[in-house]
């Protein structure tokens, strides 16, 4: 059953974990178009994968996979997914997960906006996440950041 499959069925996790870590190789091209050699951003790391969507994403098996890479002693997490809607900070998983991963040292780390361009399109902002987003193709980038009450 699907519930039962290693496979990844939604693909992103795959895909960001062979952007993480994928080794060199060379000839590559994407359908015949760009060809040369690619490679993960640290292609000498050890990815250990924790499934959590079958193909829905439950509370327990997030916190289950959390609570794993915890006491597998990974460096980092990265999450792979994330909720439609703002969840409250104590009433979301991946805050409350990733909370216990910072207090044993392990960074947390989340794909945001992934909804597009729209506001409010970060659904986990727990300061403790390093949050993660893509920009638009002319590489515009905005510059101000301001946290606190202003």
């Amino acid at each position: 059953s699907a519930g039962e499959s290693a496979r990844d069925h939604f693909g992103h996790g795959t895909h960001v974990a062979s952007t993480v870590g994928g080794r060199r190789i060379k000839g590559v091209s994407y359908h015949g178009l760009a060809k040369g050699t690619i490679r993960g951003g640290v292609p000498s790391s050890r990815i250990a994968v924790y499934k959590v969507c079958n193909p829905k994403c439950r509370d327990d098996n997030i916190l289950a996979a959390f609570d794993d890479a915890i006491a597998d002693g990974v460096d980092i997490i990265s999450i792979s997914l994330g909720n439609i809607n703002a969840v409250e900070i104590l009433k979301d998983t991946l805050a409350i997960g990733s909370f216990h991963a910072m207090e044993k040292g392990i960074l947390t780390v989340q794909a945001v906006g992934n909804s597009g361009p729209n506001p409010s399109t970060i659904s986990s902002g727990a300061p403790w996440i390093f949050s993660v987003a893509a920009t638009t193709i002319d590489r515009q980038f905005i510059d101000k950041l301001i946290l606190g009450n202003e």
